[in-house]
């Protein structure tokens, strides 16, 4: 796989700096029952990477002892870490809002027969991918039967009451564009996937979150193979919006990698760019406990475009 850093380190992006901290995203491993063509993370069937009970302890510790209402738990398949229901448990005995990025497949591998309860019985927010309404579109991204296997995903959890506008099960569905482009308007997409799953499957859903395809890792390297790197590099700076800053998920975002190592953002993280909250080459979540980091600065490179191009992008969707 081509390395993507080097041509992303040389950059003009705007330097910014911290907020209040409210969201920890971690990724429990890279492991995954998939491995999309767009996978900023590379993760995939034969990945071995796992965090361990221990470090989920620390992360516990940290939530007990901080002002973070938000726990947003990602991979590869998150669920797939066998710690990872005892997490969410821990974390909504604090009061501590969950979000699950749920490749909606999951739901029928072999021991997960029942996720989708246990995600409804402790309230955790689901953020599920389908990068596109239509089935040659997603099995073309994704593998041959994903769209099937995530409508009927998209159903068992519409039957628990996800999605529903008489619950508070909150079920969002998140969008990337086939290849080298920009997202479309996430409204106008909200309203055609709306119309367009209800229609031909009965499938409800609270929110569509669109997101830019990032140049690094499996993407980055699939643009590189095919001559488009710098197309695509020169599209996010074209449509850069000086506004889109002061709404970028760095700001009141920190994100943990399998180990336990702290970095800026999961685009970061992927880059192995440690956030500098101390002087250690990495800073650790022990480090974490005893650092204030409002005001610290974020480590940006060229690939930050793509969060700031066009209607923005972040984790939780457009700008």
């Amino acid at each position: 796989m081509h390395a993507t850093l080097p041509l992303l380190e040389q950059t003009d992006f705007p330097a910014i700096k911290r907020g209040k901290l409210d969201t920890l995203q971690v990724n429990l491993g890279y492991r995954c029952n998939q491995q999309c063509l767009h996978c900023h993370v590379n993760a995939g069937p034969k990945r071995k990477e796992n965090m361990t009970h221990e470090t989920i302890e620390l992360l516990i510790e940290f939530l007990n002892t901080s002002d973070i209402n938000k726990l947003d738990l990602t991979g590869g398949a998150p669920e797939l870490n066998p710690n990872f229901r005892y997490l969410v448990k821990e974390a909504r005995k604090l009061g501590v809002h969950v979000i699950d990025r749920c490749n909606l497949t999951i739901l029928f591998e072999p021991e997960q027969e029942d996720l989708a309860e246990f995600l409804a019985d402790n309230k955790v927010e689901v953020v599920a991918s389908l990068p596109c309404y239509l089935k040659d579109n997603v099995d073309k991204q994704r593998g041959k039967g994903v769209f099937d296997l995530s409508t009927a995903a998209l159903k068992k959890l519409n039957q628990l009451g996800y999605g529903q506008p008489d619950t508070d099960l909150i079920l969002n569905l998140m969008y990337n564009p086939q290849g080298s482009s920009l997202p479309p308007a996430q409204q106008q997409l909200e309203t055609a996937y709306r119309e367009h799953l209800k229609d031909e499957f009965d499938i409800v859903f609270s929110n569509l979150y669109t997101l830019t395809n990032m140049p690094i890792q499996r993407f980055g390297s699939t643009l590189i193979s095919k001559g488009q790197f710098d197309e695509y590099m020169q599209l996010l700076r074209d449509n850069f919006k000086q506004e889109n800053l002061d709404g970028v998920m760095c700001r009141n975002l920190i994100s943990i990698d399998w180990q336990g190592y702290v970095y800026d953002c999961d685009f970061n993280q992927m880059l192995d760019l440690p956030a500098p909250l101390s002087d250690k080459p990495k800073s650790h979540i022990t480090d974490l406990m005893q650092t204030n980091i409002e005001g610290k600065k974020i480590i940006v490179k060229d690939h930050c475009y793509g969060c700031t191009a066009g209607q923005g992008s972040s984790c939780g969707g457009a700008l």
